[in-house]
């Protein structure tokens, strides 16, 4: 019986302590929070005023409403501005440490392109530090539909980023497919300046760990772009890149870093021709030749055959390729795509036949070469006849007066 009620002794002392620690520990937060909210208040009995500024003409009231709706709201003044002991206030005061409690975020910033891009790289992509809201909230300058516009703040026209980037950044990728997706439908999974710059630690795209640099492309495409990417890597210039040859193509090669256009849109169709030939120069020579190209350039038509048409876009393969389009077992099934009822006969025709080419294409070069001695000598009998009827003429003139 003793031991029992020695039992039930301890069994309450140890309820009674815990107890009075979590009593000690509550009300330990509410004298903090007390403490903390009379500070704010103190304040904002100066930095509430709407037209408060610096010796420098810079704003620094505060907004009560939105900073106790930000995510900083909780935080007490001093526990950023660590410095401000008492009050008033000295004058000067010193800058915000933010990696005090964001330790990983500023060591990415500090070794960023956007280190020294402005004396707070903080608050210069995550706005006013007193209105600072997290990263899916709308309010927030980071959330995906503001991210551009943030971006913008700096990389675009009449702004100080502009000597180290191209100026029509914003516009371009406002008026891309990915802007539009994003800023007229507004669609959060669309591509924005984050989801393939990253967040802090922003890279320049010379540094090999940066996910715009060359040879990262592909991978940083492909976090969206899967099936493609796949596809991609299974093609000449996936494959040509992977091992290191950094002159092989990849996805900003042909659609651009920010101006991407919606792949059926006539305005790429009719650019992406050109777009291979910068590489393939002597194909494009051959198929500026053709009936294809003569097509689009000449007759304005859109939906003439272009290289992809013929090669794919991402999975392009040689021709000894059994897979490729253009493999001699796969040339009926390619052609049939635009002509119906292709057969063996019709897919000899050849799409790069050069006429300049001897060796390679003997009659295709011997018709030409006919074909503009004909014309010169064609051109040459009618300058030469021109002329003598001219003389002829005056010669008429010439003797009528005299007569």
């Amino acid at each position: 019986m003793e031991e029992a009620a020695f039992g039930d002794g301890t069994l309450r002392l140890q309820r009674v302590v815990r107890g009075g620690f979590w009593v000690g520990l509550v009300g330990g937060l509410l004298t903090l929070a007390a403490l903390s909210l009379q500070a704010q208040t103190d304040c904002l009995a100066c930095h509430a005023d709407a037209s408060m500024k610096n010796d420098a003409g810079r704003s620094i009231s505060v907004d009560d409403k939105k900073f106790h709706s930000s995510i900083h709201g909780s935080l007490g003044c001093s526990d950023c501005h660590a410095d401000v002991k008492e009050f008033p206030h000295p004058e000067h005061i010193a800058p915000v440490d933010c990696k005090k409690c964001h330790t990983d975020q500023a060591g990415d910033v500090a070794g960023s392109v956007h280190a020294k891009a402005s004396e707070h790289p903080c608050t210069g992509c995550h706005g006013d530090a007193h209105a600072i809201f997290a990263k899916d909230d709308a309010r927030s300058t980071v959330y995906p539909l503001n991210v551009p516009r943030t971006c913008g703040n700096c990389h675009s026209d009449g702004t100080h980023a502009t000597n180290k980037v191209p100026p029509s950044v914003y516009p371009k990728y406002i008026d891309s497919i990915h802007g539009f997706a994003l800023s007229k439908e507004g669609l959060l999974v669309a591509a924005n300046c984050q989801s393939c710059h990253g967040s802090h630690k922003i890279l320049s795209h010379n540094s090999p760990q940066s996910a715009t640099f060359k040879a990262n492309v592909p991978k940083t495409c492909g976090k969206c772009h899967a099936r493609i990417n796949a596809d991609y890597e299974d093609g000449v210039h996936g494959k040509a890149v992977a091992a290191g040859k950094m002159g092989a193509p990849v996805c900003s090669d042909c659609h651009t870093a920010h101006a991407i256009l919606q792949p059926t849109e006539s305005a790429f169709r009719m650019q992406s021709t050109p777009i291979c030939g910068n590489c393939h120069k002597d194909k494009f020579s051959t198929y500026r030749d053709t009936f294809h190209s003569q097509l689009g350039s000449l007759g304005g038509y859109v939906e003439t055959a272009r290289c992809w048409d013929c090669h794919k876009a991402h999975d392009v393969r040689p021709a000894s390729d059994p897979q490729s389009p253009i493999a001699k077992a796969n040339l009926v099934k390619t052609c049939s795509a635009c002509h119906a009822g292709a057969n063996l006969s019709f897919v000899q025709y050849q799409p790069h036949a050069n006429a300049r080419d001897r060796k390679l294409n003997p009659e295709i070069y011997f018709v030409r070469l006919f074909m503009n001695l004909l014309l010169a000598s064609v051109l040459t009998f009618f300058l030469i006849h021109t002329i003598l009827w001219l003389v002829r003429s005056r010669l008429s003139q010439i003797n009528n007066r005299t007569k």
